[in-house]
Formats: structure tokens, sequence, C-alpha cells
């Protein structure tokens, strides 16, 4: 049996459309409220959770570390906000998001906080460890929306949480300009008080779908039941490559444009918050085409178009114009990709497995994310060149979208 076949048949067997579609009858307005406090509650923790990335060049040049130690830095967040979505989206399918929310946003408080007052290499690696808690809200949200909507919506709805990864785009925004205008400890305690204030408001209105399906076993046999699922790992992979290529960019983006174009930290914080800005506005739009036309195809479009794009930058082509396009091409489809691989999961994750599944593939995004900056790191340090990188990253894209066009296409031709 091919794999796409296998994939076809694991994910459609437990119907999951029709096991949710009770899921959805309540008032829109209440399905509306959840949606933006899922949202809000992302956007808060991934503000949190980018904190390290915009003050990545400042460590660099204040520590005088290595362009290696710099990309360790800032994606040491990035891979433990990535693994642990795996067991937070376990307990949310147990507890529910009304319990899980507010416990991980407070408990992203502390490392945040901590930040504003250790200043060692040692020290910030160890916070940064902590700080990745705030990365597994991703994987508390998507349950979330997915028990309010019904599969007809949902790939929009999923579009729209997503838009809470744009909370990197604030920190890019904020936090150097903070830290020059009113100290260096101001972009930690601000945020260690919105979220504060988010738990305590979350815990108040938050609220699982009625019939939310429970599910029954222990955490590790669920995550084993949706580990078996070869279309769980043909997820993993296409969402490590278009959120992971994303995490990336936004962690790795501000020293790479300080190295190859020499701007300044400000201004370089400043593009990438436009990158992130594209992409968080891309992603519902992903999940709406594929709500229309269907994820696989639209996955197709955007891994080929950010594989064309890489290609253009790895020129290092003069940044305006050349290379604001390619960049920004990259943001639209990465963002795209994004919104259309959780439209997927939507479609084909069973009912009372979600989180599980949400956790998996989110876990995997987050890894996606982890790699490219030391790659980017290593090999500039080595060769003085981001070349490589770059088509490196364009190489993966184009696998991504002739995997995604020959082994996933049997989902395409099912009714969703």
């Amino acid at each position: 049996m091919s794999i796409a076949r296998d994939s076809t048949a694991s994910a459609t067997a437990p119907k999951p459309g029709a096991a949710r579609a009770g899921a959805s009858t309540p008032g829109s307005s209440q399905a509306t409220l959840q949606l933006a406090l899922a949202t809000l509650g992302f956007l808060v923790n991934f503000w949190a959770w980018a904190l390290l990335g915009p003050l990545g060049p400042g460590i660099k040049e204040r520590l005088d570390l290595s362009f290696a130690a710099q990309s360790l830095l800032v994606a040491v967040p990035v891979v433990v906000g990535s693994l642990g979505r795996v067991p937070v989206g376990a307990l949310t399918d147990r507890y529910g998001a009304r319990v899980v929310f507010p416990l991980v946003t407070l408990a992203t408080i502390v490392p945040v906080l901590t930040l504003s007052v250790v200043s060692s290499y040692p020290a910030l690696i160890i916070t940064g460890f902590f700080l990745g808690i705030g990365g597994t809200a991703f994987a508390v949200g998507v349950p979330l929306v997915s028990g309010w909507y019904p599969p007809a919506r949902r790939g929009f709805a999923i579009g729209v949480f997503g838009v809470g990864m744009g909370g990197t785009a604030i920190a890019n925004f904020t936090t150097v300009r903070l830290a020059d205008t009113y100290g260096a400890r101001t972009p930690f305690l601000l945020v260690a008080a919105i979220l504060a204030g988010y738990a305590i408001l979350s815990f108040l209105l938050l609220r699982d779908a009625p019939g939310r399906a429970r599910p029954t076993g222990s955490a590790w046999r669920r995550l084993s039941t949706v580990g078996r699922l070869t279309v769980t790992w043909q997820l993993c992979f296409l969402y490590a490559v278009g959120f992971g290529g994303f995490v990336a960019f936004s962690v790795y983006l501000p020293a790479y444009l300080r190295t190859a174009y020499g701007l300044d930290a400000g201004d370089g914080a400043l593009r990438t918050a436009g990158f992130v800005v594209l992409a968080v506005a891309a992603r519902p739009l992903g999940g709406w085409l594929s709500d229309r036309l269907h994820p696989v195809p639209v996955l197709v479009w955007c891994f080929g178009g950010v594989a064309a794009f890489a290609v253009v930058q790895a020129f290092q082509p003069t940044l305006m114009p050349v290379g604001t396009v390619a960049l920004l091409g990259m943001a639209v489809l990465l963002g795209a990709a994004s919104g259309a691989v959780f439209a997927l999961v939507g479609k084909v994750a069973p009912a009372d497995q979600v989180g599980a599944v949400t956790g998996l593939v989110g876990a995997a995004g987050g890894l996606g994310g982890f790699v490219p900056p030391l790659v980017m790191g290593w090999v500039y340090g080595s060769q003085g060149s981001y070349a490589i990188g770059l088509m490196l990253l364009s190489d993966v894209a184009l696998a991504a979208a002739v995997f995604t066009a020959v082994k996933m296409a049997g989902l395409a031709t099912r009714e969703s």
C-alpha cells in the first residue's frame, strides 16, 4: 500500500468531521469569543517566547559571542517550546484548554522576570530553556478552536488563531526600542504584567466546547496511538518546513540583516517585524484557501514559491528592492503554508486526539525552526557566506512541494 493511501485510510477511519460536528452547534458569538481569547493567549505567550531574538545581536556584542553561540542562545527557547508541545497537547486533550492555558501563561512569567536580572551567557541559556514554555501555548489553542468550529470553517478559524504568532512581530517591534528608551528591564517587566493579566482573563472567560471529546487511557498511550498514523509524520514534515521556516527567520533574521547588509539592531528588528506581520496575515489566507480548494494544492504552491525565493536570496541581492521582495515573498508563503498544514490537521485528526496530534506536529514545526539558525551561524562562521544555508532551505522547500504533490495527493481526492 502506498504512503498516500496508508495515510488516507489512517486519517479518515475515525471520521473526525462526523465525530466533531456536534461540537460546533453553540452560538457563533461564543465560538468567536473563544477564538479571540485563544488568539490573544497565543499572541502574548509568543511575544514572551520571542524576547531573546531581537536582543541577540546586542548580547553577542556585549558578551563577545561567536555566531554559533548567538544562534544557540536564540534557538534554545525554540526547541524547548517545540518539544514541550507534545506533553502540553496531551494534557489539553485530558484537562481542557480552560485549565491548561492559564497554567502555561503563569509558568511563562517566571523566566520572563528572570531575564530582567540575569546577564551571563550560562544564565541566559538556562533562562531561555524555561522561556520555551511560552511556545507550548500553540498546542493548547488548536484543540480549543477545533472544538468550537465545524469542519467546513475549521481551516479558516485555525488560521485566525495562527495570527497569534504575530507575538514575535510585537517582540521585534518593541523589545529593542523599549530597552533603549526606558531601560533594559522594561520589556521583560511589561510582558510579565501582560501575561499575568491574560492568565486571569483566561481563567474567568475561557471555555472548552460543549460535548468536548475526552480521551481515555494514559497520555503516553494516546501519543503512541497518533504516532502510529502515517499521516501524523507526514504533517510533521510539512509543518517543520512551513512553520519551522517562519520561526527560523523570525529569530535569526535580525542577525542576518545586521551581518549581510550592515543594518543596525533597531532597523534589523523593525524589518524582521515586517516579515512576521506578513507571515501572520497570510496564515488565515492559507486556511481560507484550504477550506475552498484543499490544503494539498495550497501547500504545493507555497513550498514551490519558497524554494524559488530562497534561491534568489542565496545570491545576496541588493536589499532594495530584490532582497526585500524575496524575503517578504517567503514570509507570505511560509505563513500560508503554516495555515494550510493545520487546516489539514483539522480535517484528518481524530476528534479526541487533536491536542496530541497538534503537540507532535507543533513540536516538529518548532524543531524545524531550531536547526536553521544553527546551520546559518555555523555556515557563516566557516564560509563567510549565507549562500549555502539559503540553498539548503530551497532544496528542503522543493522536496516538501514534491512530497506533497506525489505522496499526499490521495488526501485531496477524498471528501473532507
